[in-house]
C-alpha cells in the first residue's frame, strides 16, 4: 500500500505506478487500462450528474442481449467504454453486458494481450429515480498466441482475473478495485477532476448488520432459501436480526455492505432457475473485490470464482459480502 500521512494527496495515477512498482515483470500495460477506465468513469460520471438537464434520461428504445430495456445512458457509458479502450494497444477483445457478441479492437489499431468485460451502467432501471448506478468492469489475460480476442479466451473462471473494479456515481463518485493486491476506494474531487485515495485497503467485517436481498421472489423461491433468509433475519432464534437494506442497484447494495458488513443475495428462483445476475459482468469482479476485502462469494454450492463459465452472458445465483454471513448461505443450502 502506498505510504503517506494524514496529510497527504494521493491520486489514483500516483497509487497504481506505486502498485505497478512493486511488481517486477510489470510491463505497465494493464496500469495503462486502469488509467483509460478511469478517463471513461469521468466521463460517464460528468453525464449522470447532468442527466436530468441533458434529456439524456429515459428508455432509449432498444433492448439488450439480456431482453432488458435499454436506458439511454447505458448506451452512452456502453459507448463512452469502448471508446476509450479500444485504441490503446493493451486489449485484443472486449464484451459488453449490453451486446450480444464481443467487441473487436478496430482495424488498424494494435492488439494486446487483455480482455475487458463490463457492465456500463448497473441498476439503470433506477436512472429515472436519482438512485445510485455504477460500472462494473473485469480484466482477464489471454492465453496463447497473441492476436485478437474469441469469445473462448474470455471463458476464464474469476479466479483468473488479473484485476477487476467497479465505480458507484452517487453523493460522490467512488472507484474501488484491485490487482490482487487489496481492494482501494478513491473518491472523485469533481474541484480538481482527480479520483483520491480515500478507502485504503477496505476491510469488510466478519459479520455484517445488512442483508440485501429482493424480497418480492420470496414466493418463487425454494424452501432451503426461504429458510436460510429466515436465518438472517434472526426469525429461528439462531442469530441476530440483520436489517434488511435493497436499492435495486447491485453496486449500490454491494458498496455499502462492502464498508458496513452485510450480505447481497440473488437467489434463484421459479422464474430465474439458473439465477439472474451476469456470472462474467457482476458476480466475478465484484466477488474478486470481496474476496480481497476479506469477504466471500459462493452461488450456493461452490466459490463464484471457481465457477467455470460456459457462455458469454452466463447467469448465476449469487450470494456475497461478509464472510461469516456467507459461510451460513453455504452451510444451509448445501444440505
Amino acid at each position: 500500500m502506498v505510504r503517506h500521512t494524514a496529510t497527504s494527496v494521493v491520486t489514483i495515477d500516483r497509487f497504481i505506478i506505486d502498485q505497478e512498482s512493486r511488481q517486477p515483470k510489470a510491463s505497465g500495460e494493464l496500469s495503462g487500462i486502469l488509467y483509460d477506465l478511469v478517463v471513461a468513469a469521468k466521463m460517464i460520471s460528468n453525464k449522470v450528474r447532468s442527466a436530468g438537464l441533458a434529456d439524456i434520461i429515459g428508455a432509449a428504445g432498444t433492448e439488450n442481449i439480456q431482453g432488458e430495456v435499454q436506458q439511454k445512458l447505458d448506451l452512452f457509458a456502453n459507448d463512452t467504454i469502448v471508446k476509450a479502450m479500444d485504441h490503446g494497444g493493451r486489449l485484443c477483445a472486449m464484451a459488453s453486458e449490453e451486446e450480444a457478441d464481443i467487441i473487436p479492437i478496430p482495424q488498424g489499431f494494435k492488439h494486446g494481450k487483455y480482455l475487458l468485460l463490463f457492465d456500463p451502467l448497473d441498476g439503470s432501471s433506477n436512472i429515472d429515480v436519482n438512485v445510485p448506478v455504477g460500472t462494473i468492469f473485469s480484466v482477464l489475460k489471454k492465453e496463447g498466441e497473441p492476436g485478437p480476442g474469441t469469445t473462448r479466451d474470455m471463458l476464464q473462471a474469476g479466479h483468473r482475473q488479473v484485476a477487476a473494479g467497479y465505480v458507484i456515481y452517487g453523493s460522490s463518485t467512488m472507484m474501488v478495485y484491485t490487482t490482487g493486491q487489496g481492494a482501494h476506494g478513491f473518491t472523485l474531487d469533481p474541484s480538481i477532476g482527480e479520483f483520491l485515495l480515500s478507502h485504503p485497503n477496505i476491510k469488510t467485517p466478519e459479520h455484517g448488520r445488512y442483508l440485501s436481498v429482493n424480497d418480492a421472489y420470496e414466493q418463487h423461491w425454494e424452501e432451503p432459501v426461504r429458510a436460510l433468509m429466515r436465518r438472517y433475519r434472526g426469525l429461528d432464534g439462531k442469530r441476530d436480526a440483520m436489517n434488511v437494506r435493497y436499492v435495486g442497484s447491485m453496486v449500490s447494495d454491494f458498496h455499502r455492505n462492502l464498508l458496513g458488513g452485510g450480505l447481497f443475495a440473488y437467489p434463484a428462483n421459479a422464474k430465474n432457475p439458473l439465477g439472474k445476475l451476469r456470472l462474467m459482468y457482476e458476480c466475478n469482479p465484484l466477488a474478486f473485490i470481496c474476496e480481497q476485502a476479506g469477504g466471500a462469494a459462493t452461488d450456493g454450492t461452490q466459490r463464484i470464482l471457481d465457477v467455470q463459465p460456459t457462455e458469454l452472458h452466463q447467469r448465476t445465483p449469487v450470494f456475497i459480502g461478509s464472510r461469516g454471513d456467507v459461510a451460513i448461505a453455504q452451510e444451509m443450502l448445501a444440505r
